[in-house]
Protein backbone atom coordinates (compact mmCIF):
# COMPACT_ATOMS: atom_id res chain seq x y z
CA UNK A 1 0.00 0.00 0.00
CA UNK A 2 1.42 3.05 -1.22
CA UNK A 3 1.55 6.05 1.25
CA UNK A 4 2.87 8.63 -0.85
CA UNK A 5 3.01 9.49 -4.77
CA UNK A 6 3.86 12.45 -6.81
CA UNK A 7 3.27 12.94 -10.15
CA UNK A 8 6.43 13.55 -12.88
CA UNK A 9 8.65 13.77 -9.94
CA UNK A 10 9.38 13.54 -6.43
CA UNK A 11 10.90 17.09 -5.84
CA UNK A 12 9.70 20.02 -7.30
CA UNK A 13 11.69 22.54 -9.42
CA UNK A 14 10.45 25.70 -9.49
CA UNK A 15 10.37 26.80 -13.51
CA UNK A 16 11.42 30.20 -14.55
CA UNK A 17 7.71 31.87 -15.46
CA UNK A 18 4.78 31.90 -13.18
CA UNK A 19 1.65 30.87 -14.14
CA UNK A 20 -1.98 31.16 -12.75
CA UNK A 21 -3.87 27.78 -11.60
CA UNK A 22 -7.53 25.95 -11.46
CA UNK A 23 -8.37 23.69 -9.67
CA UNK A 24 -11.71 21.56 -8.85
CA UNK A 25 -13.15 19.01 -5.61
CA UNK A 26 -16.50 18.17 -5.36
CA UNK A 27 -16.83 19.60 -1.87
CA UNK A 28 -16.33 23.67 -0.97
CA UNK A 29 -14.90 24.29 2.17
CA UNK A 30 -17.27 24.57 4.25
CA UNK A 31 -15.62 27.47 6.02
CA UNK A 32 -12.43 29.90 6.52
CA UNK A 33 -12.25 29.36 9.86
CA UNK A 34 -9.40 26.96 11.24
CA UNK A 35 -11.28 26.22 14.56
CA UNK A 36 -14.99 25.61 13.32
CA UNK A 37 -15.15 22.70 11.45
CA UNK A 38 -12.99 19.60 11.91
CA UNK A 39 -12.93 18.23 8.33
CA UNK A 40 -10.55 17.17 5.52
CA UNK A 41 -12.23 20.24 3.39
CA UNK A 42 -11.85 22.49 5.62
CA UNK A 43 -8.17 22.05 7.12
CA UNK A 44 -6.81 20.55 3.48
CA UNK A 45 -7.70 24.03 1.98
CA UNK A 46 -6.81 25.88 5.05
CA UNK A 47 -3.50 24.52 5.63
CA UNK A 48 -2.25 26.97 2.48
CA UNK A 49 -3.69 29.68 4.05
CA UNK A 50 -3.10 29.15 7.90
CA UNK A 51 -0.29 27.36 9.66
CA UNK A 52 0.47 26.04 12.54
CA UNK A 53 3.58 25.33 15.47
CA UNK A 54 4.11 22.13 12.70
CA UNK A 55 3.24 21.08 9.75
CA UNK A 56 3.64 17.70 7.80
CA UNK A 57 6.04 17.31 4.90
CA UNK A 58 5.61 15.56 1.70
CA UNK A 59 6.31 12.51 3.31
CA UNK A 60 3.72 13.05 6.07
CA UNK A 61 6.92 13.60 8.45
CA UNK A 62 6.30 16.62 11.31
CA UNK A 63 8.45 19.34 10.14
CA UNK A 64 8.87 23.16 11.91
CA UNK A 65 6.75 25.77 10.96
CA UNK A 66 5.77 28.70 13.13
CA UNK A 67 8.14 26.80 15.71
CA UNK A 68 11.68 26.17 14.67
CA UNK A 69 12.11 23.60 17.69
CA UNK A 70 10.36 21.51 20.56
CA UNK A 71 11.32 19.49 23.45
CA UNK A 72 9.95 17.84 26.42
CA UNK A 73 9.11 19.89 29.72
CA UNK A 74 10.68 17.78 32.26
CA UNK A 75 9.45 13.93 33.25
CA UNK A 76 6.48 14.16 30.57
CA UNK A 77 5.05 17.51 32.04
CA UNK A 78 4.72 18.88 28.46
CA UNK A 79 6.38 20.64 25.42
CA UNK A 80 8.48 24.04 25.14
CA UNK A 81 8.05 25.21 21.82
CA UNK A 82 10.49 27.61 20.08
CA UNK A 83 8.68 29.78 17.96
CA UNK A 84 9.48 31.80 14.86
CA UNK A 85 10.80 35.06 14.49
CA UNK A 86 10.07 37.30 12.06
CA UNK A 87 7.05 36.10 10.79
CA UNK A 88 3.97 38.08 9.62
CA UNK A 89 0.54 37.93 8.66
CA UNK A 90 -1.04 38.34 5.80
CA UNK A 91 -2.09 41.94 6.93
CA UNK A 92 1.20 42.62 8.17
CA UNK A 93 0.98 42.03 11.81
CA UNK A 94 3.40 40.35 13.28
CA UNK A 95 3.43 36.48 15.15
CA UNK A 96 4.22 35.69 18.35
CA UNK A 97 3.32 34.14 21.71
CA UNK A 98 0.23 35.87 22.09
CA UNK A 99 -1.14 34.51 19.42
CA UNK A 100 -0.31 31.27 20.09
CA UNK A 101 -1.80 31.36 23.68
CA UNK A 102 -5.13 33.18 21.85
CA UNK A 103 -5.10 30.25 19.00
CA UNK A 104 -5.20 27.25 21.51
CA UNK A 105 -7.92 29.42 24.00
CA UNK A 106 -10.22 29.74 20.80
CA UNK A 107 -8.95 26.35 18.97
CA UNK A 108 -9.99 24.41 22.54
CA UNK A 109 -13.08 26.27 23.68
CA UNK A 110 -16.82 24.90 23.19
CA UNK A 111 -17.59 26.83 20.51
CA UNK A 112 -14.53 24.55 18.81
CA UNK A 113 -14.92 21.14 16.48
CA UNK A 114 -11.24 20.62 17.07
CA UNK A 115 -11.79 21.21 21.13
CA UNK A 116 -11.05 17.04 21.54
CA UNK A 117 -7.23 17.96 19.83
CA UNK A 118 -6.26 19.40 22.95
CA UNK A 119 -7.88 17.03 25.74
CA UNK A 120 -4.43 16.27 26.96
CA UNK A 121 -3.30 19.92 27.54
CA UNK A 122 -3.52 21.24 30.81
CA UNK A 123 -2.45 24.90 30.90
CA UNK A 124 -0.54 26.76 28.23
CA UNK A 125 2.25 29.59 29.30
CA UNK A 126 3.76 32.26 28.06
CA UNK A 127 7.44 31.83 28.77
CA UNK A 128 8.42 35.09 26.64
CA UNK A 129 7.48 36.69 23.03
CA UNK A 130 8.66 33.12 21.71
CA UNK A 131 8.84 30.98 23.90
CA UNK A 132 5.78 28.92 24.88
CA UNK A 133 5.17 25.81 26.87
CA UNK A 134 2.08 23.69 26.73
CA UNK A 135 1.61 21.34 29.31
CA UNK A 136 0.01 17.58 29.55
CA UNK A 137 -1.93 16.25 32.10
CA UNK A 138 0.59 13.22 31.63
CA UNK A 139 3.32 12.49 29.69
CA UNK A 140 2.08 12.75 25.95
CA UNK A 141 4.98 11.65 23.54
CA UNK A 142 2.93 11.88 20.38
CA UNK A 143 1.85 15.27 21.23
CA UNK A 144 3.42 17.20 18.71
CA UNK A 145 1.97 14.97 15.51
CA UNK A 146 -1.55 15.95 17.25
CA UNK A 147 -1.07 19.28 16.70
CA UNK A 148 -0.04 19.56 12.69
CA UNK A 149 -3.96 21.15 11.82
CA UNK A 150 -4.01 23.47 14.89
CA UNK A 151 -3.87 26.68 12.89
CA UNK A 152 -2.66 29.75 14.60
CA UNK A 153 -4.62 33.10 14.36
CA UNK A 154 -4.14 36.63 15.04
CA UNK A 155 -5.10 37.61 18.32
CA UNK A 156 -5.82 41.54 17.06
CA UNK A 157 -7.30 40.77 14.20
CA UNK A 158 -9.77 37.94 15.62
CA UNK A 159 -10.58 40.76 18.58
CA UNK A 160 -11.24 43.67 15.88
CA UNK A 161 -13.80 41.52 14.07
CA UNK A 162 -15.27 39.92 17.03
CA UNK A 163 -14.51 36.20 15.89
CA UNK A 164 -12.72 35.52 19.13
CA UNK A 165 -14.37 32.42 19.25
CA UNK A 166 -15.38 30.61 15.94
CA UNK A 167 -19.12 30.07 15.45
CA UNK A 168 -19.85 26.60 13.04
CA UNK A 169 -23.60 27.30 13.00
CA UNK A 170 -24.23 30.99 12.26
CA UNK A 171 -20.85 32.49 11.14
CA UNK A 172 -18.99 35.20 11.44
CA UNK A 173 -15.99 37.28 10.49
CA UNK A 174 -13.69 34.30 10.30
CA UNK A 175 -16.22 32.38 8.76
CA UNK A 176 -15.67 33.85 5.21
CA UNK A 177 -12.56 36.16 5.69
CA UNK A 178 -9.22 34.89 6.63
CA UNK A 179 -5.61 36.28 8.44
CA UNK A 180 -3.07 33.53 8.35
CA UNK A 181 0.23 33.29 8.03
CA UNK A 182 0.87 30.46 5.31
CA UNK A 183 2.00 30.90 1.72
CA UNK A 184 -1.18 31.96 0.18
CA UNK A 185 -3.93 34.66 0.97
CA UNK A 186 -7.49 34.17 0.37
CA UNK A 187 -8.68 37.10 -2.03
CA UNK A 188 -12.10 36.40 -2.87
CA UNK A 189 -14.42 33.97 -1.33
CA UNK A 190 -17.74 33.16 -3.06
CA UNK A 191 -19.29 30.10 -0.87
CA UNK A 192 -20.15 27.55 -3.21
CA UNK A 193 -18.98 29.29 -6.44
CA UNK A 194 -14.68 30.24 -6.13
CA UNK A 195 -12.23 31.22 -3.53
CA UNK A 196 -9.09 32.97 -4.82
CA UNK A 197 -6.12 33.13 -3.51
CA UNK A 198 -2.34 35.19 -4.31
CA UNK A 199 0.54 34.48 -3.12
CA UNK A 200 1.54 35.80 0.71
CA UNK A 201 4.30 37.80 -0.86
CA UNK A 202 5.91 38.28 3.25
CA UNK A 203 6.01 34.47 3.56
CA UNK A 204 8.96 33.08 5.59
CA UNK A 205 9.65 30.24 4.17
CA UNK A 206 11.14 29.39 0.27
CA UNK A 207 8.47 29.47 -2.37
CA UNK A 208 8.87 26.31 -3.95
CA UNK A 209 5.23 27.17 -6.36
CA UNK A 210 5.37 29.26 -9.51
CA UNK A 211 1.82 30.35 -8.82
CA UNK A 212 0.54 33.97 -8.99
CA UNK A 213 -2.80 32.97 -8.81
CA UNK A 214 -5.08 30.11 -7.64
CA UNK A 215 -8.34 29.64 -8.10
CA UNK A 216 -10.87 27.15 -6.24
CA UNK A 217 -14.34 25.91 -8.23
CA UNK A 218 -16.22 23.30 -6.40
CA UNK A 219 -17.74 21.25 -9.04
CA UNK A 220 -20.02 18.18 -7.31
CA UNK A 221 -21.14 16.40 -10.96
CA UNK A 222 -17.92 14.17 -12.14
CA UNK A 223 -18.78 13.86 -15.38
CA UNK A 224 -18.67 17.83 -15.31
CA UNK A 225 -14.98 18.04 -13.34
CA UNK A 226 -13.88 15.79 -16.07
CA UNK A 227 -14.88 17.60 -18.86
CA UNK A 228 -13.70 20.46 -17.28
CA UNK A 229 -9.89 19.12 -17.06
CA UNK A 230 -10.26 17.52 -20.57
CA UNK A 231 -11.22 21.18 -22.06
CA UNK A 232 -8.29 22.86 -20.27
CA UNK A 233 -10.91 24.72 -18.00
CA UNK A 234 -9.32 23.38 -14.70
CA UNK A 235 -5.49 22.30 -13.90
CA UNK A 236 -6.51 19.64 -11.55
CA UNK A 237 -9.78 17.77 -10.67
CA UNK A 238 -10.00 16.15 -7.07
CA UNK A 239 -11.11 13.01 -7.33
CA UNK A 240 -11.03 11.21 -10.71
CA UNK A 241 -14.11 9.38 -10.77
CA UNK A 242 -13.15 5.74 -10.46
CA UNK A 243 -14.76 4.90 -13.75
CA UNK A 244 -13.07 7.35 -16.27
CA UNK A 245 -9.46 6.62 -14.25
CA UNK A 246 -8.38 4.26 -17.42
CA UNK A 247 -9.79 6.70 -19.96
CA UNK A 248 -7.70 9.39 -18.46
CA UNK A 249 -4.95 7.39 -18.51
CA UNK A 250 -4.77 6.98 -21.68
CA UNK A 251 -5.09 10.82 -22.60
CA UNK A 252 -1.84 11.81 -23.15
CA UNK A 253 -2.82 15.76 -22.28
CA UNK A 254 -3.52 14.54 -18.53
CA UNK A 255 -1.83 13.18 -15.68
CA UNK A 256 -3.33 10.62 -13.54
CA UNK A 257 -2.40 10.48 -9.80
CA UNK A 258 -3.08 7.52 -7.55
CA UNK A 259 -2.47 6.02 -4.05
CA UNK A 260 -3.99 5.34 -1.11
CA UNK A 261 -5.79 7.66 1.42
CA UNK A 262 -5.42 7.13 4.97
CA UNK A 263 -8.85 7.10 5.09
CA UNK A 264 -11.38 4.48 6.52
CA UNK A 265 -14.22 4.79 5.41
CA UNK A 266 -17.50 3.18 7.89
CA UNK A 267 -20.66 2.40 9.25
CA UNK A 268 -22.07 4.20 12.41
CA UNK A 269 -24.97 3.47 14.64
CA UNK A 270 -26.91 5.25 16.31
CA UNK A 271 -25.94 2.86 20.46
CA UNK A 272 -27.34 5.42 22.64
CA UNK A 273 -30.96 6.08 21.18
CA UNK A 274 -33.58 4.77 23.23
CA UNK A 275 -35.71 3.65 19.83
CA UNK A 276 -34.85 4.16 15.70
CA UNK A 277 -36.17 7.29 14.34
CA UNK A 278 -36.52 6.23 11.29
CA UNK A 279 -38.67 2.58 11.70
CA UNK A 280 -42.37 1.21 11.33
CA UNK A 281 -41.71 -1.74 13.17
CA UNK A 282 -39.29 -1.05 15.98
CA UNK A 283 -40.76 2.83 16.87
CA UNK A 284 -40.40 1.96 20.53
CA UNK A 285 -37.23 0.42 20.61
CA UNK A 286 -33.80 0.41 19.24
CA UNK A 287 -32.37 -2.90 17.51
CA UNK A 288 -28.98 -1.83 16.85
CA UNK A 289 -28.44 -1.13 21.05
CA UNK A 290 -28.44 -5.34 20.60
CA UNK A 291 -24.42 -6.83 19.58
CA UNK A 292 -25.97 -9.34 17.72
CA UNK A 293 -28.04 -6.92 15.17
CA UNK A 294 -24.76 -5.12 14.43
CA UNK A 295 -22.54 -8.20 13.60
CA UNK A 296 -25.37 -9.27 11.83
CA UNK A 297 -24.93 -6.01 9.48
CA UNK A 298 -21.06 -6.45 9.26
CA UNK A 299 -22.36 -9.60 8.32
CA UNK A 300 -24.45 -8.65 5.46
CA UNK A 301 -22.02 -6.14 3.62
CA UNK A 302 -20.05 -7.84 0.96
CA UNK A 303 -17.19 -5.32 1.01
CA UNK A 304 -14.85 -6.98 -1.45
CA UNK A 305 -18.01 -6.73 -4.48
CA UNK A 306 -18.35 -3.42 -3.45
CA UNK A 307 -14.65 -2.79 -4.03
CA UNK A 308 -14.44 -4.67 -7.30
CA UNK A 309 -17.99 -3.46 -8.90
CA UNK A 310 -17.95 0.02 -7.19
CA UNK A 311 -14.09 1.37 -6.75
CA UNK A 312 -13.25 -0.87 -9.55
CA UNK A 313 -10.20 -2.81 -7.39
CA UNK A 314 -8.54 0.98 -6.03
CA UNK A 315 -9.23 0.19 -2.76
CA UNK A 316 -8.96 -2.37 0.05
CA UNK A 317 -11.25 -3.52 2.67
CA UNK A 318 -10.18 -2.73 6.30
CA UNK A 319 -11.15 -4.27 9.52
CA UNK A 320 -10.05 -1.54 12.20
CA UNK A 321 -10.89 2.13 12.58
CA UNK A 322 -7.18 2.82 10.94
CA UNK A 323 -5.28 1.10 7.99
CA UNK A 324 -2.19 -1.21 8.08
CA UNK A 325 -0.44 1.70 6.89
CA UNK A 326 -1.08 3.64 10.33
CA UNK A 327 0.95 3.51 13.82
CA UNK A 328 -0.75 1.45 16.15
CA UNK A 329 -2.70 -0.94 14.08
CA UNK A 330 -3.12 -4.58 15.19
CA UNK A 331 -1.76 -6.78 12.64
CA UNK A 332 -3.38 -9.97 14.94
CA UNK A 333 -6.18 -8.52 14.44
CA UNK A 334 -6.56 -7.60 10.70
CA UNK A 335 -9.38 -9.92 9.79
CA UNK A 336 -12.95 -8.58 8.70
CA UNK A 337 -15.77 -10.33 9.35
CA UNK A 338 -17.04 -12.97 6.38
CA UNK A 339 -19.76 -11.78 4.42
CA UNK A 340 -22.05 -14.62 5.20
CA UNK A 341 -25.74 -13.65 4.65
CA UNK A 342 -26.95 -16.93 6.90
CA UNK A 343 -24.89 -15.90 9.66
CA UNK A 344 -26.54 -12.36 9.69
CA UNK A 345 -30.20 -14.09 9.08
CA UNK A 346 -29.48 -16.38 12.52
CA UNK A 347 -28.29 -13.31 14.40
CA UNK A 348 -30.94 -11.41 13.91
CA UNK A 349 -33.54 -14.22 14.43
CA UNK A 350 -31.76 -14.85 17.48
CA UNK A 351 -31.47 -11.06 19.06
CA UNK A 352 -35.67 -11.33 18.06
CA UNK A 353 -36.09 -9.82 14.86
CA UNK A 354 -36.55 -13.10 12.49
CA UNK A 355 -37.97 -10.51 10.02
CA UNK A 356 -36.14 -8.02 10.15
CA UNK A 357 -37.05 -4.45 10.57
CA UNK A 358 -36.66 -0.53 8.60
CA UNK A 359 -34.51 1.70 9.53
CA UNK A 360 -32.96 4.93 8.25
CA UNK A 361 -29.82 5.28 6.63
CA UNK A 362 -27.57 8.77 6.03
CA UNK A 363 -25.19 9.28 3.63
CA UNK A 364 -23.49 12.10 2.18
CA UNK A 365 -23.52 12.17 -1.53
CA UNK A 366 -20.39 14.43 -2.19
CA UNK A 367 -18.10 14.44 0.81
CA UNK A 368 -16.47 10.36 -0.07
CA UNK A 369 -15.47 8.93 -3.27
CA UNK A 370 -18.94 7.11 -4.84
CA UNK A 371 -20.19 7.84 -1.14
CA UNK A 372 -24.08 7.54 -2.65
CA UNK A 373 -23.04 4.78 -4.99
CA UNK A 374 -21.64 2.43 -1.55
CA UNK A 375 -24.45 3.40 0.29
CA UNK A 376 -26.55 2.60 -2.36
CA UNK A 377 -24.84 -0.73 -2.77
CA UNK A 378 -25.06 -1.46 1.49
CA UNK A 379 -28.66 -0.86 1.20
CA UNK A 380 -29.18 -3.55 -1.15
CA UNK A 381 -27.01 -5.71 0.79
CA UNK A 382 -28.62 -5.43 4.29
CA UNK A 383 -32.17 -5.37 2.52
CA UNK A 384 -31.39 -9.12 1.49
CA UNK A 385 -31.10 -10.41 5.45
CA UNK A 386 -34.15 -8.36 6.20
CA UNK A 387 -33.15 -5.38 7.59
CA UNK A 388 -34.51 -2.56 5.03
CA UNK A 389 -32.84 1.08 5.10
CA UNK A 390 -34.57 4.14 3.67
CA UNK A 391 -31.49 6.20 2.12
CA UNK A 392 -31.09 9.65 2.57
CA UNK A 393 -28.61 11.13 0.89
CA UNK A 394 -27.54 14.56 0.79
CA UNK A 395 -24.51 17.35 0.25
CA UNK A 396 -22.40 17.27 3.14
CA UNK A 397 -23.24 20.85 4.27
CA UNK A 398 -26.18 19.38 5.53
CA UNK A 399 -25.30 16.07 6.30
CA UNK A 400 -22.75 17.19 9.54
CA UNK A 401 -25.62 19.03 10.69
CA UNK A 402 -27.64 16.00 10.97
CA UNK A 403 -25.80 14.08 12.59
CA UNK A 404 -24.94 16.71 15.39
CA UNK A 405 -28.83 16.65 15.48
CA UNK A 406 -28.55 12.22 15.92
CA UNK A 407 -31.15 12.59 12.94
CA UNK A 408 -30.11 8.99 11.93
CA UNK A 409 -30.42 5.59 12.67
CA UNK A 410 -27.06 4.33 11.03
CA UNK A 411 -24.38 6.80 9.03
CA UNK A 412 -21.40 6.54 7.03
CA UNK A 413 -18.30 7.96 8.17
CA UNK A 414 -14.57 8.17 6.54
CA UNK A 415 -11.88 9.40 9.12
CA UNK A 416 -8.43 9.89 8.10
CA UNK A 417 -6.09 10.59 11.43
CA UNK A 418 -4.56 13.58 11.86
CA UNK A 419 -1.86 11.97 13.67
CA UNK A 420 -1.23 9.01 11.68
CA UNK A 421 -1.54 7.00 14.55
CA UNK A 422 -4.46 4.55 15.85
CA UNK A 423 -4.70 6.71 19.42
CA UNK A 424 -6.78 8.99 17.15
CA UNK A 425 -10.37 7.79 16.10
CA UNK A 426 -9.88 6.01 19.27
CA UNK A 427 -10.09 9.56 21.05
CA UNK A 428 -12.68 11.23 18.67
CA UNK A 429 -14.77 7.93 17.55
CA UNK A 430 -14.50 5.42 20.59
CA UNK A 431 -14.07 7.27 23.54
CA UNK A 432 -17.26 8.48 25.46
CA UNK A 433 -18.68 11.68 24.41
CA UNK A 434 -17.37 14.49 27.52
CA UNK A 435 -17.60 18.16 26.53
CA UNK A 436 -15.44 18.70 29.92
CA UNK A 437 -13.09 16.36 28.81
CA UNK A 438 -12.91 17.56 24.95
CA UNK A 439 -13.38 13.69 24.35
CA UNK A 440 -15.92 11.94 21.38
CA UNK A 441 -16.48 14.87 19.75
CA UNK A 442 -17.48 12.91 16.34
CA UNK A 443 -18.79 9.94 18.16
CA UNK A 444 -22.27 10.53 16.78
CA UNK A 445 -23.75 7.68 17.99
CA UNK A 446 -22.53 7.87 21.69
CA UNK A 447 -20.69 4.67 21.30
CA UNK A 448 -19.51 4.13 25.18
CA UNK A 449 -17.17 1.67 26.42
CA UNK A 450 -15.10 1.91 30.04
CA UNK A 451 -12.46 -0.27 29.73
CA UNK A 452 -11.42 1.78 26.32
CA UNK A 453 -12.16 5.04 27.99
CA UNK A 454 -9.68 3.62 30.61
CA UNK A 455 -6.82 2.71 27.86
CA UNK A 456 -7.08 5.95 26.40
CA UNK A 457 -5.09 7.76 28.53
CA UNK A 458 -2.52 4.76 29.03
CA UNK A 459 -2.22 4.92 25.21
CA UNK A 460 -1.73 8.75 25.13
CA UNK A 461 0.88 8.63 27.79
CA UNK A 462 2.82 5.35 27.30
CA UNK A 463 6.46 5.69 25.69
CA UNK A 464 7.41 1.76 26.06
CA UNK A 465 5.96 0.94 21.95
CA UNK A 466 5.33 -3.03 23.05
CA UNK A 467 3.41 -1.51 25.78
CA UNK A 468 1.37 0.73 24.09
CA UNK A 469 0.78 -1.86 21.21
CA UNK A 470 -0.91 -3.80 23.77
CA UNK A 471 -2.91 -1.65 24.55
CA UNK A 472 -3.78 -0.27 21.29
CA UNK A 473 -4.29 -4.06 20.50
CA UNK A 474 -6.88 -4.52 23.58
CA UNK A 475 -8.70 -1.55 22.23
CA UNK A 476 -9.46 -2.71 19.05
CA UNK A 477 -10.36 -6.02 20.23
CA UNK A 478 -13.09 -4.95 22.23
CA UNK A 479 -14.38 -2.33 19.20
CA UNK A 480 -14.15 -5.56 17.01
CA UNK A 481 -15.86 -7.80 19.26
CA UNK A 482 -18.46 -4.81 20.34
CA UNK A 483 -19.04 -4.27 16.30
CA UNK A 484 -18.74 -0.11 17.12
CA UNK A 485 -18.65 0.78 13.57
CA UNK A 486 -17.94 -1.37 10.56
CA UNK A 487 -15.30 -0.63 9.14
CA UNK A 488 -15.66 -1.46 5.31
CA UNK A 489 -12.41 0.23 3.33
CA UNK A 490 -9.51 2.89 2.85
CA UNK A 491 -10.08 4.87 0.37
CA UNK A 492 -8.77 5.14 -3.26
CA UNK A 493 -7.19 8.58 -4.00
CA UNK A 494 -7.07 9.29 -7.94
CA UNK A 495 -6.21 12.73 -8.75
CA UNK A 496 -6.32 14.44 -12.61
CA UNK A 497 -3.86 16.97 -13.23
CA UNK A 498 -3.06 18.39 -17.59
CA UNK A 499 -0.05 17.09 -18.35
CA UNK A 500 2.33 20.16 -17.55
CA UNK A 501 1.73 19.91 -13.87
CA UNK A 502 3.49 19.06 -11.01
CA UNK A 503 2.54 18.80 -7.21
CA UNK A 504 2.33 16.25 -4.27
CA UNK A 505 -0.14 14.03 -3.10
CA UNK A 506 -0.24 12.68 0.70
CA UNK A 507 -2.00 10.09 1.73
CA UNK A 508 -4.38 12.60 4.12
CA UNK A 509 -5.81 14.43 0.70
CA UNK A 510 -4.19 17.53 1.43
CA UNK A 511 -3.95 19.78 -1.66
CA UNK A 512 -0.92 21.76 -1.10
CA UNK A 513 -0.52 24.58 -3.41
CA UNK A 514 2.71 25.43 -2.77
CA UNK A 515 4.47 22.36 -4.03
CA UNK A 516 2.70 23.16 -7.68
CA UNK A 517 4.89 24.47 -10.23
CA UNK A 518 3.11 25.04 -14.06
CA UNK A 519 5.57 24.34 -16.89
Amino acid sequence: MRLFATATALMLATTAHAAEFKWAETTDPQTMDPHAVNSAPVLGFLNNVYEGLVRRGKDMAIEPALATAWEPIGAGEGWRFTLRQGVTFHDGAVFDAQDVLFSYERASSEQADTRSWFAPVSQVNVVDDYTVDIMTSAPNPIFPDSIANWMIVDSGWAEANNATRPDKDNGNFATLNTNGTGAFMVTTREPGLRTVLEPHTGWWDTAEHNITRAELTPIQNPATAVAALLSGDVDFINPVPIQDTERLKANGDVTVIQGIEARVIMLGFAHEAAALKYSAETADKNPFADVRVRKAVAHAINVPAILQTIMRDNAAEVSQLVSPAMRGYSQALAARPAFDPAAAKALLAEAGYPDGFSFGLKCPNDRYLNDESVCQAVTAMLAQVGIKPTLDAMPVQNYWPELRADNFDMYLLGWSPGTFDAEHPIRFLAATPNEEKKLGSWNFGGYSNARVDALLPMIQSEIENTKRQAMLDETTKILQDEVAYVPLYVQPLVWGTQANIQMTQRPDNFFILRWVTVN
